[in-house]
């Protein structure tokens, strides 16, 4: 008794090719349903689903009310629709292969605590060679940066199976962007996990749906999972990242106004802005401000970069200048500046700014 999820956005044509493919690969099994639930997508993929229903393709569809357009929002709507508790999760544009459905199938039904995934980065495992190298990149960077809250080689994958009660409520899910997969496997209570090796495909047709917005959603999504999976420890790790960043950029305009001829002083203030900006910024971009509720507390987060200006640089001037203990040493003090408005920052960001963050986490 299987059900296979497929989320669909624009894939009509694409549908048609997948469900006779599934047909053929499920029609021995005992009971299965192909569930497409669409993103009200501009097409006639509901006409096609029907099309195929009426054929005796065992394929219904189902389009989302009252909720905005996602693809993971899609699979957690099939996820609630499905009348088997063996699901397949899968993409339409035939990137999955649909021989490997029946097995990864038959890991769940075997141990229904088991949670299933098709891998490319296993042995006899593979992907389109015809990737970009930025693609290729992109594709490792995020696996690397999954590493702490899943053991598995390939949690990117969007091919994957698991059982729904072993699931719980699956009103816990709580996805940004695509990575469904990645947030079934860190919020299941599963008890290890089965990587089947598979050839990833490049879709034929249709357009990807890969974009940078779509990036820095997942950049969003791992920073929940960190808090859910970690908590303070999670949430000082994506504070360490984004500070890490920051600091490069304020190190070099230090110096660089200072080879300017600006005094260690003035460069030291002037410096600290830009930094603090793109730390806010990246902080807006990867969903920090997104859990401090619906409107953005810009006054906090003024008197908060207030606060850490005054701690900052006013080490930096107490251990450099007026106590002269630091004197010929200003790049130590510079470096204490910015550790003591650190640790000022991230406690009162995290326990005033965002101190609601885990509710919607």
């Amino acid at each position: 008794m299987l059900s296979v999820v497929v989320p669909t956005y624009c894939e009509a044509e694409n549908i048609s090719k997948l469900v006779p493919l599934l047909h053929e690969q499920l029609s021995g099994k005992d009971g299965y349903e192909i569930l497409v639930v669409d993103d009200l997508s501009p097409d006639d993929i509901v006409a096609r689903v029907e099309t195929l229903a009426g054929d005796g393709f065992p394929v219904r569809i189902l389009l989302p009310e009252g909720r905005e357009r996602d693809l993971s929002l899609s699979v957690i709507d099939g996820i609630k629709a499905a009348r088997h508790d063996t699901i397949v999760v899968m993409d339409a544009d035939l990137s999955h292969p649909p021989e490997k459905v029946v097995e990864l199938a038959d890991v769940v039904t075997a141990d229904p605590t088991r949670f299933a995934i098709g891998s490319r980065y296993v042995a006899d495992g593979s992907f389109d060679r015809d990737w970009s190298l930025w693609r290729f990149i992109n594709s490792h960077v995020a696996t690397m940066l999954t590493k702490p809250l899943v053991a598995c080689r390939d949690p990117m994958s969007g091919f994957f199976a698991f059982n729904k009660k072993t699931l719980g409520d699956v009103s816990r899910l709580n996805p940004i962007g695509y990575k469904i997969g990645l947030e079934v496997l860190v919020r299941g209570d599963f008890s290890g996990v089965t990587e089947v090796p598979i050839t990833f495909k490049d879709r034929s047709i249709g357009e990807s749906k890969m974009n940078f917005a779509q990036q820095f959603k997942f950049l969003k999504h791992l920073r929940r999972l960190y808090v859910v999976k970690f908590g303070d420890l999670g949430e000082l790790a994506h504070f360490v990242a984004i500070g890490a960043s920051g600091f490069v950029i304020d190190l070099v305009l230090y110096m660089t106004l200072q080879l300017a001829g600006a005094s260690h002083l003035v460069a030291r203030a002037i410096a600290f802005w830009p930094a603090a900006i793109w730390n806010w910024r990246l902080n807006w971009l990867t969903g920090a401000e997104d859990e401090a509720g619906p409107q953005f507390p810009f006054t906090r987060v003024v008197a908060l970069s207030t606060v850490s200006f005054v701690v900052n640089v006013g080490v930096y001037a107490l251990l450099s200048a007026e106590a002269g203990v630091l004197e010929s040493q200003q790049l130590i003090a510079f470096l204490a500046g910015i550790l003591a408005a650190s640790v000022v920052n991230f406690m009162l960001s995290t326990y005033l700014l965002f101190r609601d963050k885990r509710q919607g986490a």
